[in-house]
């Protein structure tokens, strides 16, 4: 099925079928360097662009470094795999079966990392406003039909995630990937990738009765895994990672090149900023 299919507007969405607003959002960015993000100087005229400033963000560390830890838990979206092409193809092939026109990957990456209702309701908001409830089933099941058929297509890991993964189980850690994303989606996606044989537990968002922000999913791994819950560490790329890891009085790692609902680092909450997957092994060590 091509991106931008033309079929007919769907009247099913609550009968709302409004006229297209203008799309709008920017993406921000962070560079390769741990906890930097990159502001770009517009140049004023014939004036020579100035080079990106690097503004350095700094950690608030609750715990000792490095930290004893037994389990690694991994996020998916954004920190294991970059999702968001394939992800905002399916929005945009959703969008195209109610009638409207496709939103840039950039403003589709912002809506990633709450569970595909969220995703699906503000890919939407621009077209028909808030969803009601069965406008949301509908317009979900529409989504849900579209990424799957291109859920691998270009979802690739991020750099130096399979290399940080073999040295975390190397060293000795315990690895389970825990993330908002439904079941259905995140195991092929493992399996697609290469990824599944590393983790010997995998959360979806559909798993514990919960999603991150919540501290739930953190306290089930540590009890699949017979652990203290400070004993484990949690990386992740956003805000929602900070927050559950808060929540649930575990450490947690930021990397640098993540989604973070176009949100930049600046104040959040983490015990580190890190570079890629095996730039965390500066700030944690095997307990004892």
């Amino acid at each position: 099925m091509s991106e931008h299919s033309n079929q007919a507007p769907n009247p099913s969405i609550d009968g709302v079928i409004g006229t297209e607003m203008p799309e709008t959002g920017r993406m921000t960015g962070t560079s390769p360097e741990s906890g930097v993000f990159v502001a770009e100087q517009e140049s004023d005229g014939d004036a020579p662009k100035e080079e990106a400033k690097k503004i350095r963000y700094r950690a608030k560390p609750k715990f000792p470094m490095p930290v004893p830890a037994k389990v690694l838990l991994v996020d998916l979206d954004g920190t294991l795999l970059d999702t968001a092409p394939d992800i905002a193809m399916a929005i945009n092939q959703m969008r195209a079966a109610f009638g409207f026109g496709p939103l840039e990957t950039g403003v589709v990456r912002n809506y990633i990392g709450r569970g595909i209702a969220h995703l699906v309701s503000e890919s939407m908001k621009n077209a028909v406003g808030a969803l009601g409830a069965s406008a949301s089933k509908v317009a979900v099941a529409q989504f849900e039909k579209q990424y799957e058929s291109c859920l691998t297509q270009t979802t690739r890991p991020f750099p130096g995630v399979f290399e940080g993964l073999q040295l975390f189980r190397e060293k000795g850690f315990k690895l389970a990937c825990i993330t908002n994303k439904a079941e259905r989606f995140t195991l092929p996606l493992l399996e697609a990738t290469g990824l599944a044989a590393y983790f010997e537990l995998v959360l979806s968002g559909d798993s514990p009765a919960e999603k991150k922000l919540r501290p739930l999913p953190l306290h089930h791994a540590a009890k699949h895994f017979a652990v203290k819950i400070d004993e484990v560490v949690l990386i992740g790329d956003s805000m929602h990672d900070a927050a559950a890891a808060r929540a649930a009085g575990c450490p947690v790692f930021i990397v640098a090149y993540g989604y973070n609902e176009g949100q930049e680092l600046r104040g959040l909450d983490c015990d580190a900023f890190i570079d890629d997957l095996p730039s965390a092994l500066k700030y944690v060590r095997v307990a004892a």
